[in-house]
């Protein structure tokens, strides 16, 4: 026996939290997808290429000839003046506007009315190429049988026209492209020239019409404004001399009178504050008694000018003698004496002048006082007419308002007379149409572009559509993603000449001895010819994981499927023969009651099985078959008639204790049971079954059936050991796991014996 490894049960990795996949993880799905759906992609984008062959090869080629045209303002701008139909300047929405007129239908029917196309083949009747051709048929098919008259074929011919024509703007510039595309090059280059000039024609005549229309509105407007005009001036006039209003230079007369007084008005207050300043100093002068000898520079006074200076004099000479012989010498007391009548002669002078000036101040002040009173009678007289000047303000202001608007809309009526006698178009053409040396539609390397490339993507699309409805287990991940269990082996599928086992020979057995004999299934005996086969070591997995199973015991172990046919039967007696040869005492009993196939293949001629031992009519002993090569004991499901109850039979007190006596005796129980979904035996064995290992057929067992099959039976959910992919396709499988199982299954080094692929 080998000794089992423990492996700690806190360690869970399927509780682990999922994470992210890296670049490289996405890049393996990416090439895994590509590889395991590259037919339906090449075969998608064969076809769409064959499409498009076919196309370039029923399809009439058509020409496309090309014109240009520019917007510009400035042309012709010394002819042109300011009118009231002038253009705002160019812009952006401007030039796509003219480009939307070239797609109008107004120059549309002006060309085809020029070329007569409403009578051309190509605008009115069949499509060309097959693909028209059949398009045609289509079409009559719902279509009248009446012929078109004029105003269908001009509809028809408007319809082919548009779509044939392409306006488009270059860039950011003012540069406008017009190409058309046609079966005949010599059309094609006729069109686009008559698509440009029919849409030059258009603007001159609308510009034309619209100036001829503001002509009519102007003179309209001009004799109106000219008559209210007239109006307007005729009540200033009459106003005027209702209120005796007189102007002057544009002023009234006692605005310009109200003027002149108020200038005088401020001289003559200059004219009183002088004198009565001069006046004041010299009455202070005066009142003191002792005049200031300097006073007579303020008065500017000739006399007390001379007698100043004479004072000064003697003061000068009184100042020398008083330091030379005192003050009291008789020639100084003479000098002081003089010095005193000069000054009383200047009061005297001083007191003169006062009287002068008290007469000059009198008088200015008379003066001013006349002023003010003449400025207040024409300040009253203002007075009385400025009502009749503010109405006179508003019947001026409107009747120059009038004056204006005639004046300005004659200068526009006589501009736009002289624009109306020479329109220009801002649109010129820089380059004409010339006849297209090659064909334009359809473009072989862009068909053949675009046919690849719509065929990957669709071939790209139909594949992640056939991986959707894939529902079916190919891969151990998605086993233990969508189950939560572990895939505890990946069993491939053996071909017809992989089951050409060598010849063994046989030991000899007693006489009477119950033999298992080969049949005509070789797949039975795989694992034992090739025990270095890819098959054998897929089916010791099974062993392995059943020994490293430390959460309970794995002695009695149960195999099923949720469906027939799904090869648990066959695995059941290999995984037991396998086991058995490693030197375990190994007991193999075919529990599937009601279909036991094991049975019939190993032991056809079993006459008693397990329900002869559960009933006590037979012992264990008699009843075994035995494997002479491995040692593995058998125990069929031979039954006389086939049984309704028999989930009755394997939860009964006796299926118990027969597998509580075997226990003891065997290394390893192994019962093959019935599949889950059309019989209910398998789900009350969880009483003696230690484990249970789950067949799932590969690429064949849908999911929600495995998963619908393990929620109806809990007890072997719960005690589920693994899950076994049987009949894998290895060259399949690999194009559906990017984590290199091919290389697993395909290593030189461990399938140079026995069975490769």
């Amino acid at each position: 026996m080998l000794q089992r490894n423990q492996i700690s049960p806190s360690v869970d990795l399927r509780n682990r939290p999922a994470e992210l996949p890296s670049l490289a993880e996405t890049f393996d799905a990416f090439v895994t997808y590509l590889l395991r759906q590259y037919w339906v992609i090449l075969g998608t984008a064969g076809l769409c290429l064959f499409g498009g062959i076919c196309y370039l090869m029923t399809a009439a080629p058509s020409y496309t000839a090309l014109a240009t045209m520019i917007i510009d303002t400035r042309k012709f701008q010394a002819f042109q003046q300011q009118s009231p139909v002038s253009e705002l300047p160019v812009d952006s929405s401007a030039v796509e506007s003219q480009v939307e007129i070239l797609k109008s239908e107004n120059v549309a029917l002006a060309v085809i009315r020029d070329l007569k196309l409403n009578e051309d083949p190509e605008f009115i009747g069949s499509r060309a190429g097959a693909a028209g051709a059949v398009l045609d048929f289509v079409s009559g098919l719902f279509a009248g049988s009446a012929p078109p008259n004029e105003f269908d074929r001009t509809r028809r011919a408007v319809r082919t026209f548009q779509k044939q024509l392409d306006v488009r703007r270059r860039g950011m510039t003012y540069v406008i492209e017009v190409s058309f595309r046609s079966l005949d090059p010599e059309r094609a280059a006729q069109i686009a020239n008559g698509v440009a000039d029919a849409y030059i024609v258009d603007q001159l005549d609308s510009k034309y019409q619209a100036t001829r229309r503001a002509s009519v509105w102007l003179q309209d407007r001009i004799q109106e404004l000219r008559t209210q005009a007239s109006n307007a001036e005729r009540a200033v006039l009459d106003y005027k001399k209702t209120n005796n209003i007189v102007t002057s230079s544009g002023k009234l007369l006692n605005e310009q009178q109200l003027g002149e007084l108020n200038t005088q008005l401020v001289h003559v207050k200059s004219q009183v504050t002088d004198a009565k300043a001069k006046l004041d100093r010299i009455e202070a002068v005066v009142k003191g008694g002792v005049a200031d000898a300097t006073v007579a520079d303020t008065l500017n006074n000739q006399v007390i000018t001379k007698l100043r200076s004479q004072y000064l004099e003697l003061a000068n000479r009184e100042a020398d003698w008083s330091s030379r012989y005192g003050y009291n010498h008789l020639a100084a007391v003479n000098l002081r004496n003089q010095m005193r009548e000069i000054q009383s002669s200047i009061i005297d002078e001083l007191k003169r002048l006062a009287e002068s000036y008290k007469s000059d101040y009198a008088i200015a002040l008379q003066r001013q006082t006349e002023i003010e009173r003449a400025v207040n009678e024409s300040v009253s007289q203002s007075q009385s007419t400025n009502q009749a000047q503010v109405t006179l303000r508003e019947l001026e202001s409107s009747a120059q308002t009038y004056r204006s608007l005639y004046d300005n809309f004659l200068q526009r009526y006589m501009e736009n007379v002289q624009q109306q006698s020479f329109p220009v178009s801002e649109a010129r053409v820089i380059t004409r149409a010339s006849r297209p040396l090659s064909k334009s539609h359809p473009q072989t390397l862009v068909v053949l572009a675009l046919s690849a490339l719509g065929g990957l993507i669709a071939g790209l699309g139909l594949g992640v559509l056939r991986d959707l409805y894939d529902r079916v287990f190919r891969t151990a991940e998605m086993v233990e993603t969508i189950l939560d269990a572990d895939c505890v082996a990946i069993v491939p599928r053996l071909s017809p000449s992989q089951l050409k086992a060598p010849v063994v020979a046989r030991p000899h057995l007693p006489a009477g001895a119950r033999m298992i004999q080969r049949g005509d299934e070789p797949v039975l005996w795989a694992a034992i010819d090739s025990p270095f086969s890819r098959f054998s070591e897929a089916i010791r997995s099974i062993k392995v994981n059943a020994d490293l199973n430390v959460t309970k015991p794995s002695k009695i172990l149960g195999l099923t499927s949720a469906l027939p046919n799904e090869g648990k039967s066959t695995l059941a007696f290999v995984f037991a023969q396998l086991v058995a040869q490693s030197g375990a005492r190994v007991l193999l009993v075919d529990c599937d009651l009601r279909n036991p196939s094991l049975s019939r293949k190993v032991a056809a001629s079993a006459e008693r099985g397990i329900l002869d031992v559960l009933s006590n009519n037979a012992t264990l002993q008699d009843t075994l078959w035995r494997d002479p090569e491995t040692g593995l004991a058998f125990l069929p499901g031979a039954t006389r008639s086939r049984i309704a109850h028999s989930h009755e039979v394997l939860a009964s007190d006796q299926m118990k204790d027969f597998i509580d006596g075997v226990r003891s005796h065997y290394d390893y129980v192994i019962v093959d049971f019935p599949p889950l979904t059309p019989v209910v035996d398998v789900r009350i064995t969880a009483h003696f079954v230690d484990s249970f290992v789950f067949i799932v057929e590969w690429g064949k067992t849908q999911v929600q059936v495995v998963e619908r099959a393990l929620r109806s039976a809990r007890a072997v959910n719960e005690n589920l050991l693994g899950v076994v992919l049987n009949k894998a396709d290895i060259a399949a499988m690999s194009r559906y796991s990017g984590y290199g199982g091919k290389n697993y299954y395909y290593n030189s080094h461990y399938g140079r014996y026995g069975y490769t692929e």
